[in-house]
This record gives C-alpha cells, structure tokens and sequence, in this order.
C-alpha cells in the first residue's frame, strides 16, 4: 500500500514537472484569407515548447461584429477566453479589462516601433502586444496597364478613368466578368478605414482631429465621399456595398477586377501558385485626392491582450509574449507578407528575398493616418458606427454627402457632449 502511494506521487510529480498539468488556454481570433491556418501553426509551436494546451474561438472576420462580441464577453467577466486578438484601436475602449503587459514585456518593448507601442499604451498601461502592423495599398493589374499604356494613377480621379476604360476593353474583348475597382463598402469599421482615406488625401481632415474637433462636415469632404458614390454601378459591382475584405479578394484574385484597395495580407495570397493572377500584379501607396494633396492610408495592425478574468494569467501572458516575439514575427511576415512590428525585421534579408513588398511598404506607412480613436476615447466605436453609416447611405443613393455629414456632425456634437 505504501509502495502504491509513493508510486503513485512519484507518477504525480512526474507529470507535472512534464506538463501534463499544464494550463490549457483559447485565444480568440477573427482572421482573414488563410490566417487561423498560421496561427494554428504558431499555436503548435507553443504547446511543445511549454507544455500548455491553446484551442482557438474562432469569429467571423469583420472586426465590428468581433468588438462587440468581446465587449460583451469581457463585461461579463467571461473566464473562458485567455487572450484576445485585438485591433489597433480597441486600446482605449477595453484597457480596463486587460492585463498590463508593461512589467513581462519590460525587456523587448524596446524591439518595437516606438508609436505601435505608444498605440497600446493607456494611462501608463499595456494593453497588449503588437503582433503585426498594417497599411493598405493600392493594387492594379500591371499586365493590364501595360496592355493599355497607362501609368500607375497618382489621383482617385485617375484611378476611376483608368478602371473605366480598362474595364470597358476587356468586356468588350469578351471578359464579361470583369469590374474596374473594388474595395470594402460594407457597413463596418473596413468603410471606416476606406472613407477615411478618401476623405483626408482629399484635404477633408480625419473625421475627429487630434484636438477633439469635430471636423467631418467640409466640402472637400463632401466631394471624396460623393466622388466614391460615382464609382458603384460603373466601375464597381452594385454588390460591393456589401463587400468586406475577402469579398474583394474573390473578385481581385480571379482576375476580375483591374484594382483592389487591401492589406498586406492579400499580396502573398494573390502571388500564390492557385492564384489566377500570379506574376501579374503590383501595389502602389493609395491615390490622393487632387494633384499636390498627399496620399492617405489608414493605420491599422493586430495585438493580442491577456484578459484580467483568465485562469491561467502567467501562461496567458507568456502565450502573447510569444506570438509577438521576433521568431514569431518573422515567420508570419515570410508566410502571410504581415508587416513586423519589430524595427529589425525591415532588414533582414531572409524577409526581403521571401517579401519583397516588406521593405518597399515603407512609403505607404509614409502616408499612413491614424483613426480617431485616441482624442473620442471610449467613444470611438460609436464615432466609427456613426461615419460609416453616413458614408453607407451616401453609396446607397439615401441622401447626398453634404446632407449626410451635416445630420452626422450634430450627432457626433451630441455624443461628445462635454468632452470625449
């Protein structure tokens, strides 16, 4: 009997000294193209190195429909859920109930771009990890502006006369299928980010300035928002009003569509040996509004958050070290073309012969425009909500640019109220 009890505490400790006990952590994830796939790869990588267990929650992509989800789970004091994958401006809106990161990340904060670190920073608090940053591109076909002898278009103007003429060749040549530009459009944080460039590389300013000022409702304003409103129907599907990111990867990457506005994420996927137009693409930075005006591009990038309700916060904490580690970062820029947050990364050679684009992104981050989270706050989700409706209804023929910033200028005065 004595030798069965100490068999059985020899086993004991045994298992837990090899991480049999281990923790057993989920990290929820809306992702895009083939991004839950890597992860689940990182995730491997993990479990054998450290002996816990991670599963994913998987959401839908649509960043929107995920914030409001995870409000309500981290509200609920949900016990379920360890790490959170989180965007660049959830910060502010959900730092109370994270875990600060400052004191275990005190040793590579360092290694990161000083203003994505900055991002993630509340009232001296770190929020969460950055994993990768963004900035969306403009996409064209080469082979087709080759075929009509026409230069990469500097202006949102020239972009639509190109796409128009382009379009109209190749439908006429048999291709029936294929449209001039496609982007997001649907009512989402994605419209957000496109109208924002439209708007800003257009002298309209950034919705919310820096200061708190209220300044959407312009005329330069007004014309961005009504210019876009000319391109559905004509060089746009009618359907991308319902577009969000992989719905105009579909039609770009079978090669029904001559430019596409997109993230990073879609270049590796369009270069890809099943892709239709493999070899037969390139980006450039955004166009400008008007000759002279700069280009605009809305900053974006991925984190990862411990919430403060898990189980297991220490194997939580080292889980987000771990995904926004050098080794990690890395790997995901030569799989995913994902842009590091990591300054040393931009040069490192395996990463320039795999992704090309990585080093060469930099004059689109150049160009790159902050949403207006950090002067609204808590309230910026509410300011998005209320933007990309106006934008929405704009694109849908339900009243005029003009119109719809005035009636969307008094409620963002009555939602600030006081002070954001």
């Amino acid at each position: 009997m004595i030798a069965k009890s100490f068999v059985t505490t020899l086993l004991a400790t045994t298992l837990l000294a090899s991480g049999a006990f281990a923790a057993d952590l989920s990290i929820v994830s809306g992702d895009t193209g083939n991004g839950r796939e890597f992860l689940r790869k990182q995730l491997d990588r993990f479990e054998k190195e450290t002996g816990n267990k991670v599963s994913i929650v998987a959401m839908p992509a649509n960043s929107s429909d995920n914030f409001g989800q995870f409000r309500l789970w981290l509200a609920a004091g949900n016990t379920d859920i360890d790490v959170y994958r989180t965007d660049v401006i959830w910060a502010p809106q959900l730092a109370d109930q994270f875990l600060d990161l400052k004191d275990a990340a005190k040793d590579v904060i360092d290694q990161h771009i000083p203003s994505i670190i900055e991002s993630q920073t509340v009232n001296g608090k770190l929020v969460a990890m950055p994993v990768f940053t963004d900035a969306p591109a403009l996409y064209y076909r080469k082979d087709l502006l080759e075929k009509y002898k026409k230069p990469v278009p500097k202006t949102w103007d020239e972009m639509a006369a190109t796409a128009k003429e382009i379009q109209d060749g190749e439908r006429a040549a048999g291709n029936k299928s294929i449209y001039g530009y496609v982007f997001q459009a649907n009512a989402y944080e994605g419209l957000t980010c496109n109208a924002l460039e439209w708007v800003k590389s257009s002298g309209g300013g950034q919705i919310v300035e820096a200061d708190g000022t209220i300044s959407i409702n312009n005329p330069d304003a007004a014309v961005a928002i009504d210019r876009a409103k000319g391109w559905i129907d004509t060089i746009s599907p009618k359907g991308v009003l319902a577009y969000t990111e992989e719905e105009a990867r579909g039609i770009w990457q079978t090669g029904n569509s001559v430019f596409m506005r997109n993230w990073p994420y879609a270049y590796a996927l369009a270069g890809s040996d099943d892709s239709t137009i493999k070899g037969k693409f390139d980006v450039a930075p955004l166009p400008s509004g008007k000759e002279g005006q700069n280009s605009a591009a809305t900053l974006g990038g991925w984190n990862v958050a411990v919430s403060k309700y898990s189980k297991s916060p220490e194997e939580a904490i080292k889980l987000a070290l771990f995904l926004s580690s050098a080794d990690e970062q890395k790997a995901r820029a030569l799989s995913q073309a994902s842009m590091p947050t990591i300054k040393s990364l931009y040069d490192d050679k395996d990463i320039a012969a795999a992704q090309p684009l990585i080093p060469n992104w930099k004059p689109v981050f150049e160009n790159s425009v902050p949403r207006p989270s950090a002067p609204t706050k808590v309230k910026y989700n509410e300011v998005s909500n209320m933007f990309w409706s106006a934008v929405h209804d704009t694109l849908s023929g339900n009243g005029t640019a003009a119109d719809n910033l005035e009636l969307l200028e008094a409620k963002l005065t009555e939602l600030q109220g006081g002070s954001w």
